[in-house]
């Protein structure tokens, strides 16, 4: 497995990035644009989801129904879901604007990890990514 997936290893999850079939992560590129404060807040989330398993407070993850997840280190959102073997990927970002999770970018996560389940099954997701 190429370490770039990888965000975080933890005690119960590996906590990944999605990567489409060109190697891009729309997620990795939006966190790597944050604030230092920004990305230090999503980044105890994933440590503490990680290390611990669970982190029950809604306000800062979320189950958003059809087997997808948000972390939400505010005003960020983080959509995400569980996979086998302990492994936590996550899709897509953005900031929050609304009340509501945009369908869009809750359908965007839905269809990477249909992408990622394929591509996984089929022996083709690890694979050497294309270049960027």
């Amino acid at each position: 497995m190429i370490e770039e997936y990888i965000i975080y290893q933890g005690e119960r999850f590996t906590i990944e990035w999605y990567y489409d079939l060109n190697g891009k992560s729309i997620a990795r590129d939006y966190f790597m644009e944050l604030s230092f404060e920004r990305k230090k807040k999503f980044d105890y989330l994933i440590r503490r989801m990680g290390d611990a398993g669970k982190i029950q407070n809604e306000e800062q993850f979320k189950n958003e129904e059809d087997q997808i997840y948000a972390f939400k280190p505010k005003p960020d959102r983080f959509l995400c879901f569980f996979f086998i073997g302990s492994k936590i990927i996550v899709t897509n970002a953005f900031e929050k604007k609304a009340q509501k999770l945009p369908p869009q970018e809750k359908d965007r996560a839905l269809r990477y990890r249909k992408d990622y389940i394929q591509r996984v099954n089929g022996g083709a997701y690890y694979a050497k990514k294309k270049s960027k």
